[in-house]
Order: C-alpha cells, then sequence, then structure tokens
C-alpha cells in the first residue's frame, strides 16, 4: 500500500535482510518458511470463531530467512486448497503447499521463490508487481508503478514465462504514481462478464471521489467506479463461486493502525458507467490478528465449502508480519467455479 509504504520507509533502509538486487535473483531458490499457528482471529477472545458470515479456520505468523522473502500483495490458492502462488511487490514469485491439521493450516513445504520475468525474460527491479489473477494455466499480473498488465503463460513455462503486456485502456496508464493497479479478477466463461479482466485501482479516483476500476476485454469493456467509503483503499479481489467479486479493502493513520474490510460486490452491477457497492462481510482493526492484508484468493474445498485466505504484506518491516488469515464463507458460496477459474 502506497500510503503504509510511505510512513514506514525508513524502517525498511534500516533492515539488512530487505533487497532489491535483481541480478542474482533469475534462478529459483529453495527456501524454509517457518510458520507459527495463529491461535485466534480476535486477540482478546481467541476461542471465537463466527465473525458475520465468515468463520474462522486458522492462521500461520511466516517468516523465513531468505531475504528475498517478504512484501506480498498477491495470492492464488489453486483449487486442491493446498498448493499456491503468491507474488511480492518487490518482483519475486513464490509457490509452495499449505499443510493443514484437518481443516486448520499448520505449515508450508515445498516453497520456492524466483524473480519474475520482464518481456525481455530477464528480471527488473522495477516491476512493482501488485495484483494477480489466473485463466487456467495464463496468470495476468498488474505492475502498479508502470500502470500495465502482463501475462504470463505459467502453466508452461513456470517461473520462466517472461510477461507479455496486454492491450489495456488508456484510464489504467492515467492513474496515480504508485496508487495503480492493486487488484485484479479473471471472470470466466459462464458468467455475464465471462472473459473479462476485472482491474481495480489502488486510489485512482474519479470526480465523484471513488475509486476506479476497468472491464479489459469481454463482452462490456470499459470503465466503472467503485463507491469509496471510510478511507479504505483496494488491496486485492477475488471471485466467488456465484460470480461476485469480493474487494479486499485496507486503511492506515497513526492514530488508529491499520484497518482492513472485505465487500461483497454483485457482478450484475458491474458494467460501463456503474458506481458499484456492496455489504461488507467482515470489517478488523489492531483489536485483531491482523497486519497490512494486501491479498485474497479463494477455493471450493471437495465438500462445496467456499474458503477465503489472506495475506499480508510485511513491506520487509520488523515491526510488521507476513500473516496468513483462512475464513469459511457461511452464505452464499456454494456453487463451484467452472473449469479453469483458477490457474
Amino acid at each position: 500500500m502506497a500510503i503504509l509504504r510511505l510512513l514506514i520507509i525508513g524502517l525498511f533502509l534500516l533492515n539488512p535482510a530487505y533487497s532489491l538486487d535483481a541480478d542474482d535473483a533469475d534462478s529459483e531458490e529453495s527456501i524454509e518458511v517457518s510458520a507459527e499457528p495463529v491461535a485466534g482471529f480476535e486477540r482478546s477472545n481467541p476461542s471465537r470463531r463466527r465473525f458475520g458470515d465468515l468463520e474462522f479456520r486458522g492462521g500461520l505468523v511466516l517468516t523465513s530467512t531468505s531475504s528475498s522473502f517478504g512484501g506480498f500483495s498477491a495470492l492464488l490458492i489453486q483449487q486442491d486448497g493446498s498448493h499456491f502462488i503468491a507474488l511480492s511487490d518487490q518482483g519475486f514469485w513464490l509457490r509452495g503447499r499449505i499443510i493443514y491439521e484437518g481443516d486448520r493450516p499448520a505449515a508450508i513445504a515445498d516453497a520456492m521463490m524466483a524473480r519474475v520475468l520482464n518481456a525481455e525474460g530477464k528480471p527488473s527491479a522495477r516491476l512493482d508487481t501488485e495484483s494477480m489473477t489466473g485463466d487456467r494455466g495464463t496468470i495476468y499480473v498488474g505492475i502498479e508503478r508502470l500502470n500495465q498488465i502482463l501475462k504470463y503463460e505459467y502453466g508452461k513455462k513456470g517461473f520462466l514465462a517472461p510477461g507479455e503486456p496486454i492491450l489495456i485502456p488508456p484510464g489504467i496508464k492515467d492513474l496515480p504514481f504508485n496508487q495503480g493497479l492493486e487488484a485484479l479478477v479473471f471472470v470466466p466463461e459462464g458468467f455475464a462478464l465471462g472473459g473479462t479482466l476485472v482491474a481495480f485501482s489502488e486510489w485512482g479516483l474519479n470526480e465523484a471521489g471513488d475509486l476506479e476500476g476497468f472491464l479489459v476485454g469481454g463482452p462490456s469493456p470499459g470503465a466503472f467506479s467503485v463507491k469509496r467509503i471510510d478511507g479504505y483503499a483496494i488491496s486485492d479481489a477475488a471471485l466467488l463461486p456465484d460470480g461476485d467479486i469480493l474487494i479486499l479493502e485496507r486503511k492506515y493513520t497513526p492514530q488508529t493502525g491499520v484497518a482492513m474490510r472485505i465487500r461483497r460486490l454483485p457482478q450484475a452491477a458491474i458494467r460501463p458507467g456503474a458506481t458499484v457497492d456492496g455489504p461488507t462481510v467482515i470489517e478488523a482493526d489492531s483489536r485483531f490478528m491482523i497486519d497490512n492484508m494486501e491479498a485474497l484468493s479463494v477455493h471450493c474445498t471437495a465438500s462445496g465449502a467456499t474458503v477465503l485466505t489472506l495475506l499480508s504484506d510485511d513491506n520487509f518491516s520488523r515491526l510488521q508480519k507476513t500473516i496468513l488469515l483462512q475464513f469459511t464463507l457461511l452464505k452464499g458460496g456454494t456453487r463451484r467455479p467452472p473449469p479453469g477459474a483458477k490457474p
């Protein structure tokens, strides 16, 4: 998040683990990730499990000795609920596997990291990789500071896939520096917006002061907006089984600390020229086990439950944490997504 990043940039420079060196980071690195269980979501009442329409499954505080580990801003949980791909805003891929004890996340295994490659197939420190979404074996990545979307044939080439720029609306290029594309959702065929990339800006505002969004490709390309409420900015988004879109939002003030919120946007309301709003699924502040929550992914279990996984961006700061949280959605999440909703 641009605002939070500026507030603690001095801490990054004092952190010896923080690295921007891309020259020696173009090969895969096997890393060890340690996981400390999160006892409960509400700090003062760790036994509480129900939070509105969500039920807390569990969480992990993740650490690693790798200097590349941290800054995670996007996440894709594959449909087995275990294998995942995460994206650092410093241009690193992370893939691995969540190990469960029952329904509770317990550990991370098989973790590998590598530099995200540009269109020339080379690592670049200029890739402020803030968002991603998947369509079968293809991954689309939003580059915030360059206001660009790159397409990766990850299913064919894995970490070695170069980023192919795709055609984007002019409005994306006009988004504010370091406050541009923060969330991407690919809508698969079978929905009204099938074949569309839905792109959300972090803090790009229209004349009414609402957050700018874009429909890229698909049956009805164009611009729309999301109602801005209480100073929140968008940090990620994910598609629900019924086609609605969840947006993850967060804000930070020195007085109140960090907060997060998830809203549910009806897909039927998203169209060019519309201003979209939706009900709050959950809202949490420093009384809860959160940090700078940047990433959101949705998957369905074998029993048909819809699971939300969130991941925080620690900004490579000793004062912050990489936290993984999982919740089960108790309402409106029973239908399976069409084939190919995730890579």
